[in-house]
């Protein structure tokens, strides 16, 4: 090979004699080091251009091709001496016999490496980042090849099984299943391989996870398939529903004191209706009976003893009528609750849950604007959050008809003792005409309503000291205001 066609491949040739220590270099091997022509090299010199961290471990590899009649190949970085600035160089070399057959000569040739260098320090760079991504992927991801032995196995992955990367490289995945899935796992691989019928690849589903200590907990699992070299391997993403499934039991476990608050509440406002109402009727009738008693005073009916003892029997009974419906509004107007400070944003994010279900589907936006200066009241939880449910739920279904659905909800202080709550829409709003009727019992705008929503909540903000009002916004649709007492400060 012509000296020009080794320069222009970026590899010079290079000599070394083990016995006068000295050295020759090409000129390709000169420019790769960064040495000049004219400058003799040894094997100090050139041990020096090396880093100190290169230095013996060359000297070493020499020695030991000296004493073993062997070659070497070595890769280092040059000092920051050559022209090249910091070059990558790969050295190969044989040693080659004297006359008498003992090694003489250390020959080989110097390359420059320095794209290969680059390039890998570009893919571990990437490796790096890619591994820094996977890291910090809260659901886990473990990767297996045909046979379920697990490949990759994340560090969301460690914690939510608890084996460490080193324990589950190499681990079968049917480990981190439970019975019976933990038998039958390689025939599902073995089923899918010769069958490519997918059951569970690309469509996800809720399954059953096993951690390291035997305990299991539910998890969706997702799993996409590839192929490297011809092999096929499949990565899961594992997203834990432990607290998802906490989470909805709470909602459900919440939803039922709803219910029965919302039953007892309503049917307490319906009998105090009833109560006002009938009252009134109740002392007719006593008055009717009275007198007609007095227009049988000067009777001579020899009936007439008998007819007076019915008529105040019967006005006695009426009198006591009014006395037990009176008695039963006093009770369930009492409002008697167990008042404790609460968070208003907790309140609102736990009847939001339940108020607000469907919501997105209905393409409603939602904000909550809280303050959070303004978020410890002194309530009961459940009938607070039983008025915010029943004002969500009017909300929601004031915007089914309207182009803008946008809702509200939004605190303040109001004076030092009193929190002010307030619910927007974007509905149809309320006619001059409703709005002095809109809390009374049994009033509704609804076609299916019965009237008692509405109602129930002012009853509750009344009996904690507070008021509740509406008003149409400058949005088109109705904001409710209520207020509530806030808690007192600890300080």
């Amino acid at each position: 090979m012509r000296p020009e066609d080794a320069r222009s491949l970026g590899f010079g040739a290079w000599d070394f004699d083990l016995e006068t220590r000295q050295m020759y270099w090409s000129e390709t091997t000169r420019k790769l080091f960064g040495v000049a022509a004219d400058q003799p090299v040894t094997l100090d010199s050139f041990l020096s251009l090396l880093s100190e961290g290169d230095r013996a471990p060359v000297e070493t590899a020499i020695e030991h091709a000296r004493l073993q009649g062997s070659g070497f190949d070595m890769s280092f970085k040059v000092s920051d001496g050559a022209t090249a600035g910091e070059q990558w160089i790969r050295v190969l070399a044989g040693i080659v016999p004297d006359g008498a057959g003992e090694p003489r000569y250390l020959r080989g040739i110097a390359l420059d490496i320095n794209q290969e260098k680059q390039l890998e320090e570009a893919l571990r760079t990437r490796e790096r980042h890619l591994r820094s991504i996977l890291d910090t992927v809260p659901d886990a991801m473990i990767v297996i090849d045909g046979q379920g032995s697990i490949q990759f196995f994340s560090t969301a992955a460690e914690r939510l099984f608890g084996f460490t990367e080193q324990e589950a490289i190499g681990m079968n995945v049917r480990e981190l299943m439970p019975e019976p899935d933990r038998s039958r796992h390689d025939s599902y691989l073995a089923r899918y391989h010769a069958s490519r019928e997918r059951h569970i690849i690309g469509i996800g589903r809720i399954v059953t996870g096993r951690r390291r200590d035997g305990t299991t907990f539910p998890m969706h699992l997702s799993i996409g398939e590839m192929q490297s070299g011809g092999q096929p391997y499949f990565t899961g993403f594992a997203h834990d529903l432990t607290e998802h499934q906490q989470t909805q039991a709470r909602l459900r476990e919440l939803q039922s004191e709803l219910v029965h608050v919302s039953r007892l509440t309503a049917m307490g406002e319906m009998a105090s209706a009833l109560a006002h109402e009938l009252n009134q009727p109740l002392a007719a009738i006593s008055n009717y009976m009275k007198g007609s008693r007095r227009l049988l005073a000067g009777s001579d009916d020899p009936n007439t003893a008998k007819i007076e003892n019915a008529m105040d029997r019967a006005a006695e009974q009426a009198i006591r009528a009014g006395q037990i419906i009176r008695r039963l509004r006093d009770f369930v107007s009492r409002g008697e609750s167990e008042k404790r400070v609460e968070s208003l944003s907790k309140l609102i994010e736990e009847a939001g849950a339940l108020g607000l279900a469907g919501a997105r589907e209905q393409n409603v936006q939602l904000r909550f604007n809280l303050n959070p200066e303004a978020d410890l009241v002194l309530v009961d939880r459940v009938q607070i959050q039983q008025v915010l449910v029943n004002l969500f739920r009017n909300a929601l279904e004031a915007m089914a008809q309207s182009s803008r659905r946008e809702l509200i909800a939004s605190n303040r202080k109001v004076g030092d003792d009193l929190i002010e709550i307030a619910v927007s829409d974007t509905g149809t709003g309320f006619h001059e005409d409703v709005m002095p009727n809109l809390f009374k019992t049994f009033f509704t705008t609804k076609d299916t309503g019965m009237g008692v929503g509405l109602s129930i909540s002012r009853s509750i903000i009344e009996a904690h000291g507070g008021r509740m009002w509406a008003e149409n916004n400058d949005a088109g649709g109705a904001t409710f205001r209520f207020t509530l007492p806030a808690a007192p400060d600890e300080g």
